[in-house]
């Protein structure tokens, strides 16, 4: 054969190529149908093939959000404008709206701050929170007011011109005080349109704030809220009346105060504290990026007092916000400019520091040092200096419906609306007065 392959093809060699290609053609049939027979055979062994790849369903598109008569597209940012009524129409300045709607479908959280003028903080937070949104990137939309209480602002005072405390007259009343109708066409021309809540603040008065955040741990809602803020000390504080959480809450928007530092003052530490708890939310809402694993302070509160000086005279810390403390600690010294006599404030009880106020001058009753209980269980005859009661808060709860009916004008008004307001309000406030 191989000199066949080499050679001219003489004719023995064409005779002998010839026969071995029909061998080769007569076999063949039968290997076919060996190797057919086989793999019928062997079939039960062969792994089935894989099922089509399943298509996994596309996020729910963005919806056109309408705010302030306008409409803000997904995927795109916008700043708008907020103008109150209740101020002279030649003279009013417009307050910025930012707003960032998501290309994909989501809540809407609402940030605000300044709702008291002189508190900083909180403008700095929302500026870089919505700023380091991507709405392209973003599920839901991000609603920012860096500065709800413009004139406050402009003029460095907490309140509005007409000395009133804003954060004392939510959800408002469109034919009350200047200070009620203000608060009234924020929140329905803002706040209803939240899904959730963050009321950014700070002390007042010269007093400073643990970063930390105020809510009413007995709404479900607003506990899984606090549990995306991973870095921030949580005290349990049921709203008061007038308030903008309270109002909010009332309304079914879950609501949490956000206090951090001190008034009239800007500050890159608790700023950053605060806006790593801003953005551990909205990531735990699905919002944006993956989720992150807990970094920071996340201590629970369910009780909480103010210490009160029993002398005047200059009041001079001896700890520090954050700090925890033992009961017969000493907190402070109190100082008489006069007779040199000194007095230390001490420690009620084992807690921590979450608020307390700056070194000054102090007169007898002053709130000095805010703390946070440890191992106290909530008790309705606590002390006047506990954060809350519960006989207040079912109060509070049985007249939640009743006045936000009224507020809206489906319900009796009041005959002396102003000064039944400002009653109620001084009334509800907090001990110590330390911001919310």
């Amino acid at each position: 054969m191989r000199h066949c392959l080499t050679a001219t093809l003489a004719p023995t060699c064409l005779a002998t190529l010839l026969a071995v290609a029909a061998a080769e053609a007569a076999r063949a049939p039968v290997l076919l149908e060996v190797d057919r027979s086989l793999a019928l055979t062997h079939q039960w062994a062969m792994p089935d093939p894989p099922p089509p790849a399943e298509r996994l369903p596309e996020p729910p598109a963005g919806h056109t959000l309408e705010l302030l008569g306008e409409r803000v597209a997904p995927g795109t940012t916008r700043r708008l404008a907020w103008r109150s009524g209740a101020l002279f129409e030649g003279l009013s300045t417009s307050t910025p709206v930012l707003v960032v709607n998501g290309a994909q479908a989501g809540p809407t959280v609402c940030l605000t701050a300044a709702v008291h003028g002189d508190e900083l903080n909180g403008i700095e937070m929302v500026r870089r929170v919505v700023h380091e949104l991507d709405a392209e990137q973003l599920v839901g939309a991000v609603i920012g007011v860096p500065v709800v209480n413009l004139q406050g602002f402009q003029s460095g005072s907490r309140y509005l011109p007409d000395r009133r405390d804003l954060n004392r007259y939510f959800p408002g009343n469109p034919t009350g005080s200047a200070a009620s109708r203000i608060a009234h066409d924020f929140f329905h021309h803002v706040i209803v349109h939240c899904d959730a809540l963050v009321d950014l603040h700070t002390g007042s008065f010269h007093r400073t704030n643990l970063p930390q955040l105020r809510a009413d741990l007995g709404d479900p809602a607003v506990l899984t809220l606090t549990r995306g803020f991973d870095t921030l000390v949580v005290v349990h504080s049921p709203a008061a009346r007038g308030t903008l959480r309270r109002a909010a809450m009332d309304a079914g928007i879950p609501a949490v105060t956000m206090e951090a530092g001190e008034p009239l003052r800007l500050q890159p530490e608790e700023v950053a504290h605060g806006v790593e708890g801003i953005q551990g939310l909205l990531a735990s809402l699905d919002m944006t990026g993956g989720r992150r694993l807990p970094t920071g302070d996340s201590a629970v509160f369910y009780a909480s007092r103010w210490v009160r000086a029993d002398h005047g005279g200059v009041l001079i810390a001896g700890v520090r916000p954050g700090d925890s403390v033992r009961q017969g600690q000493v907190l402070g010294t109190i100082t008489d400019p006069v007779s040199n006599r000194s007095e230390e404030v001490i420690s009620p009880a084992d807690g921590r520091v979450i608020g307390m106020a700056l070194n000054q001058v102090v007169m007898p009753g002053f709130a000095t040092f805010h703390l946070g209980l440890y191992g106290k269980a909530i008790d309705p005859d606590a002390a006047p200096e506990a954060l809350f009661d519960l006989a207040r808060l079912r109060r509070a709860h049985e007249s939640a419906a009743a006045g936000f009916a009224r507020a809206n004008g489906t319900g009796p008004a009041d005959t002396d609306s102003d000064g039944r307001e400002e009653e109620a309000a001084e009334s509800d406030r907090l001990p110590g007065d330390d911001g919310d």
